[in-house]
């Protein structure tokens, strides 16, 4: 039987997460949670939902709801997450997490002593293309790697000052919002870094819209990645730097064409990848789990080890 599952709130992520569980056997959408119910009702018609609610925990309350997607502002998902996991509810919240590693322990405590699965939707993890990167790496297909070289940015309209990403109070910015992926990126190729150093410039009101930072990890490798959420030019790539040679990725987060190349001696090898649905990945992944028949691909370590990150980059770009 499929997974039920539940989202909170209408946000504009939430197309992408629909459209991927709606080419899933093993996971349905069943309801949909508004702080307007008028709002609610109209967006399930709209999508084919079942069921709608007027808020929150009228959701959270009903007993077919197994699992729940939140795709709240940054500000909301560690207390939204702790209240659908103490109502008994799986929770895939959208990343990040938080920017404070407590927060984030304090979570995944709650899923524990609740007996139910936490996860952090970085979908881009569950892509294929991610996990030939990986893999690439680990037969040494670069030799020993040195320098990670990260990018993710956009620009805001103009006349979208209401944007959640630009809101201090709703903990938005451009690490937050983007380069969460950089970290993330950084993190899984080279671990948990030593040391970080982070430089901002400050917008919206009073959030980071651009952000350059840097890390240091035990084996010798180092990250360097820029975000923005205003810069002009959308800019998403990946690069991974060896001794021997590099792995370069065009479109290293939606992974929309996914191909990796492999640059060495001044040629270059085009490794290609069947397209793949990260968002329908991600639900597949946390709704085996739940039917125990696979582990969550992203755990408390890797949450807690971003937030932990973030926290670092944040109080260095500070000083």
């Amino acid at each position: 039987m499929s997974v039920q599952w539940g989202v909170l709130s209408t946000a504009h992520i939430n197309a992408k997460f629909l459209a991927g569980v709606a080419r899933s056997d093993e996971c349905d959408v069943l309801a949909v949670a508004s702080r307007d119910a008028d709002r609610a009702a109209i967006y399930a018609r709209q999508n084919g939902i079942e069921r709608s609610y007027g808020s929150y925990e009228q959701l959270l309350d009903d007993p077919d709801v197994e699992a729940v997607y939140i795709s709240l502002p940054n500000s909301m998902h560690i207390e939204w997450t702790q209240r659908a996991l103490h109502a008994g509810k799986h929770v895939l919240c959208e990343k990040p997490l938080s920017r404070r590693a407590a927060d984030v322990e304090a979570a995944f405590d709650v899923a524990e002593s609740a007996g139910r699965l936490l996860m952090e939707a970085f979908m881009w993890r569950h892509n294929p293309q991610t996990d030939r990167v990986v893999e690439l790496v680990a037969q040494g297909a670069i030799g020993r790697p040195t320098l990670v070289r990260a990018a993710f940015s956009f620009a805001i309209g103009a006349g979208d000052g209401a944007n959640v990403r630009l809101s201090a109070g709703l903990d938005g910015g451009a690490l937050m919002d983007v380069g969460s992926y950089c970290v993330s990126a950084a993190r899984l190729l080279g671990g948990e870094p030593d040391a970080v150093s982070g430089q901002q410039l400050i917008g919206g009101d009073g959030v980071d819209v651009a952000f350059a930072g840097s890390m240091r990890f035990g084996s010798g490798m180092l990250a360097v990645f820029d975000a923005g959420i205003v810069l002009a030019g959308d800019r998403d790539e990946l690069e991974i730097v060896g001794d021997e040679a590099s792995l370069f990725l065009d479109d290293p987060w939606h992974c929309r064409e996914p191909v990796i190349e492999l640059r060495r001696d001044g040629a270059v090898q085009r490794i290609e990848l069947e397209p793949a649905d990260s968002y329908r990945l991600e639900a597949e992944n946390l709704s085996a789990a739940i039917r125990g028949r696979a582990e969550p691909r992203l755990g408390r370590a890797d949450a807690v080890g971003q937030a932990r990150v973030i926290e670092a980059l944040y109080a260095e770009a500070s000083r």
